[in-house]
């Protein structure tokens, strides 16, 4: 693991869905730039200190030579700190997971997928949202044409927590999402609107373009945007999103709505196990994890029975899983299981493109 030492909420998440499944074991780490800092985190979480790194180039370069070196690593850093360390993992040889938005510049992103596809070696990037069962369900009944051809899509993802300016307080999650030269271009647009804009291409299928973006910056003195309105087509297909940081009263209010010439969805972060899908002049009905109506694309994500809550770390693990699916198959030489979903670099260059685009249309 690069990042996710001391003060990481992220990095603890990942370890968590890495070891969930037991496909995974943490053996190496670079967990901080500070190095006293990342010795403690790794000593805190069992690491061996052979295996302790003061810098990510010094692990890529150990493991590689190793024997028993690391398959794969986790980057769990600013956004900033996602490009190089990827870069230097691939050339030694090692499988790469990575945070989003994959980099802070589409240059890099393309720079990152053009040696990805030159070694071969499997990149996953974790829009954990897109590994709830229930959005697996959504995404198996818009391909199964069960909503009919996708005509308008709404996508959000709320928050509140950055309304007051507590980048100035010394928070270290606010502190860096608000920093251009740590975060990137984009500020909400970038941080969660990604993961609305992933979201929408997951379930509906669609490669989605920007049409126009406006970016606001409503706390005094932060230097990115802190709510975003984006406008997005496919087609004859249409989609509004809206991200925003600043909107007292949602916690972590994530929400697709998808509407055929047959019928809608909607899905929502907080409630996770339920589906709504309204057929056109029939009733509206719920589905749920493990319950009636639920398929194969939800039931193969599924680990307890109906009525045990899963949410936020099993998403997680569900991609951790099927990166490994994806690891196991470069090992035997084998093309990537067709049910093996995660997000691959791809989708990365994606989400830098949407940022860029909605940051040029907003004209900032």
């Amino acid at each position: 693991m690069v990042g996710g030492g001391e003060g990481s909420l992220i990095g603890a998440v990942h370890r968590l869905a890495a070891r969930m499944d037991d496909r995974f074991e943490l053996v190496a780490g670079a967990l901080s730039a500070d190095p006293a800092r990342g010795r403690a985190s790794a000593e805190a979480i069992g690491l061996a200190p052979e295996r302790t790194y003061a810098t990510y180039a010094e692990m890529a370069r150990a493991e590689a030579a190793r024997a028993d070196g690391i398959e794969a690593v986790a980057i769990v850093t600013p956004n900033h700190l996602h490009f190089d360390p990827a870069m230097r993992f691939l050339d030694a040889g090692i499988h790469v997971i990575c945070d989003k938005p994959m980099t802070t510049s589409l240059a890099d992103a393309e720079a990152l997928a053009a040696r990805v596809a030159e070694t071969g070696l499997v990149f996953a990037l974790t829009h954990n949202y897109s590994g709830y069962p229930m959005v697996r369900q959504a995404r198996a009944m818009v391909a199964a044409g069960e909503i009919g051809t996708v005509r308008v899509v709404a996508a959000e993802y709320v928050q509140d927590w950055l309304a007051e300016p507590v980048e100035a307080t010394g928070m270290k999650q606010a502190e860096w999402r608000t920093d251009p030269a740590r975060s990137g271009a984009g500020g909400s647009v970038g941080d969660i609107g990604t993961h609305a804009y992933h979201l929408t291409g997951f379930v509906t299928g669609l490669a989605w373009e920007v049409a126009a973006a406006e970016l606001s910056t409503f706390v005094p003195g932060r230097r990115l945007d802190d709510n975003a309105f984006v406008l997005l087509k496919a087609g004859e297909a249409r989609a509004m999103l809206w991200a925003s940081q600043v909107a007292p009263g949602n916690r972590n209010a994530l929400s697709l709505r998808v509407y055929g010439d047959r019928g809608g969805l909607e899905w929502r972060q907080e409630a996770p196990e339920e589906l709504w899908f309204s057929p056109l002049g029939k009733e509206r009905r719920l589905l749920t994890r493990g319950g009636p109506g639920t398929g194969e694309a939800a039931r193969r994500v599924t680990r307890l029975p109906p009525g045990h809550p899963e949410g936020y770390f099993e998403a997680f693990a569900t991609l951790y899983g099927e990166a490994a699916d994806a690891i196991e198959a470069h090992r035997a030489g084998q093309p990537r299981p067709a049910d093996c979903l995660v997000p691959t670099v791809e989708d990365g260059v994606a989400g830098v493109a949407f940022i860029e685009a909605a940051v040029r249309l907003a004209g900032r």
